[in-house]
């Protein structure tokens, strides 16, 4: 199957599409800024397309940033953040800032990816916020009790987190192996599809 116009929603959703290709037909259809928006944010917008035949503006401000990167200007924790560079100086400095703080604070798996998240929301909505606000807030989804709630776009993760979840003997190459067996199959991109679909092969 490839991208099409013509394709539902829900044909989108069963087929597993590459970045390239997402960031492709999103020129095609149209939207604004494609080459620069992350694959999860084209998805969404590629979707809303397909189910009203619309080209919708991406939500996220700021994608075209110009003058002085924050880094240039030396990071502190009353910095506002207004050009944000995500580097291996930047993860540092957040870690490091942390560590002061906390420590003997842990890295939960997913907070960076939920900092980030949280900063363009901020942005998006206008409030000012510092690094200082930056380094509090991944204290604070370090420290979030059990695992985070599952993300809709984080599919691959999630497959093989629910998948080793459930098939206790399994290893975490047998849990790549099914997923890359998933993606071939038009279905919904998930365990509960994939565990479906063996189980009526099986009857």
């Amino acid at each position: 199957m490839k991208l099409s116009k013509s394709m539902t929603e829900t044909e989108f959703d069963n087929g597993y599409w590459y970045a390239t290709e997402i960031k492709e037909f999103a020129r095609e259809i149209g939207i604004p800024s494609a080459s620069k928006l992350r694959k999860d944010e084209l998805e969404a917008l590629i979707k809303h397309f397909l189910r009203t035949g619309k080209v919708k503006s991406p939500d996220r401000k700021n994608i075209s940033r110009q003058g002085i990167k924050d880094i240039e200007k030396g990071l502190s924790l009353s910095l506002p953040i207004v050009n944000y560079t995500s580097n291996r100086e930047t993860k540092q400095f957040i870690e490091a800032e942390a560590g002061k703080i906390i420590p003997d604070l842990k890295k939960k798996s997913g907070a960076r990816y939920r900092l980030n998240r949280w900063r363009e929301e901020q942005i998006n909505k206008g409030i000012k916020i510092t690094y200082g606000d930056l380094v509090k807030q991944y204290i604070s989804l370090n420290q979030v009790e059990g695992r985070f709630e599952q993300i809709p776009v984080g599919r691959y993760i999630n497959f093989l987190a629910d998948f080793l979840a459930e098939e206790k003997t399994a290893t975490r190459l047998q849990a790549i192996e099914a997923w890359e067996k998933l993606k071939t199959l038009n279905i919904p991109k998930n365990y509960k599809a994939w565990k479906k679909h063996g189980d009526s092969k099986s009857e």
